[in-house]
């Protein structure tokens, strides 16, 4: 008989990954935490149906109804540009627009996807110091025109934290959410980060999301510790009609569905997800208290969840790249550090130590 037996499980860190030192310039170059991968492998076991139809993608999807203590409908996505297209392409025909700030990755990142999956809805941006949208840009944007030349207005979406690390506060969406109902608006958030925000507020994720009137949510999870893969969460189980054809239409019905929903299984079992979330942001404050009394050095924004965004002389972060330090300067100017499941206490401090000697020299 054939030797049926399971390959031994494979180690939770590939050898090469210890080559390179930790960076900090994206939590997307994290690799995959112990409870996501060992659920994969756990998954990997047998056969099983294709396409969704496994138990592993039911568990999954009712352990973030659990999670949010709603019977939402539930999708998963392989990334976030896809599921925040996906999603807001479901709230809006080809000639509606849509209310996001100017530095929203729908708008900044996601080359056109939004538009390209709703077969033109417009992103109508509202200008923004800090990366928030407020009630009053909202309804600025919304009335400013009715006519028939002009989209019409039928969606709002938030990024939660927002582009710029800030954090919506329950009342701010609540807010803003008034105003949507007020206006007949649908409420998306792009919750790419959103474990970080559920860490910083010390909520639970139903009073940021459905209970202050968000209709729909894409909870992101390759930032927080997967490998790949995001939940879109339909609050209004009325917007998520047909939209399993829409994600087979887009490509993004796994046919082995089970690895996207698995590691959701893994995250949410002992609360992997907030943990690594905690850590995230625990591991941005570390390096900013590290620098706070560097007269050159000052914070661009409040750190309020994962992300540090530093104004220094060009001096100082060129002598950054010379040590081999990676950082994105695309957001304000200055450099943008991003803290993930995985951050390294001691590689923070090296950092910070860089900055410091950068800084004096």
């Amino acid at each position: 008989m054939p030797d049926t037996a399971l390959p031994s499980k494979p180690p939770l860190t590939p050898p090469l990954a210890t080559l390179a030192p930790q960076q900090f310039a994206s939590d997307n170059y994290a690799g995959i935490c112990p409870e996501a991968w060992n659920a994969m492998f756990e998954a990997n076991a047998g056969s099983v149906p294709a396409y969704g139809d496994d138990p592993w993608t039911q568990r999954a999807a009712d352990a973030l109804r659990d999670l949010f203590e709603h019977e939402a409908e539930v999708f998963f996505a392989f990334n976030g540009t896809a599921a925040n297209s996906m999603a807001l392409a479901a709230l809006c025909q080809s000639y509606h627009s849509v209310i996001c700030s100017a530095s929203a990755h729908v708008e900044t990142d996601e080359c056109g996807a939004p538009e390209f999956f709703s077969n033109g809805s417009k992103l109508l941006v509202a200008s923004s110091t800090d990366g928030k949208l407020t009630p009053e840009a909202i309804r600025a944007l919304a009335t400013s025109r009715s006519d028939i030349h002009f989209p019409k207005t039928r969606a709002v979406t938030i990024t939660q934290p927002t582009e710029t690390g800030l954090v919506y506060s329950i009342e701010e969406v609540k807010a803003i959410s008034a105003v949507c109902r007020e206006l007949g608006l649908r409420l998306h958030m792009d919750g790419a980060r959103f474990a970080n925000a559920c860490a910083a507020l010390g909520c639970d994720p139903a009073e940021i999301t459905w209970k202050a009137g968000v209709d729909v949510l894409c909870f992101g999870g390759t930032k927080n510790g997967m490998g790949v893969g995001e939940a879109i969460l339909f609050f209004d189980r009325t917007l998520a009609q047909d939209f399993d054809y829409r994600c087979k239409q887009a490509g993004q019905l796994a046919s082995k569905m089970r690895f996207l929903a698995a590691p959701w299984l893994g995250m949410l079992k002992d609360g992997a997800w907030l943990k690594n979330g905690q850590h995230a942001n625990a591991s941005a404050r570390r390096l900013a208290d590290a620098i706070s009394s560097l007269p050159e050095i000052e914070p661009i924004f409040p750190v309020q969840a994962n992300a540090v965004f530093l104004k220094a002389p060009d001096r100082v972060l060129e002598a950054l790249r010379s040590k081999g330090w990676r950082f994105y300067t695309f957001i304000g100017g200055g450099a943008r550090f991003m803290f993930a499941w995985d951050a390294d206490p001691a590689r923070i401090d090296r950092l910070a130590a860089d900055i410091k000697q950068a800084s004096n020299s």
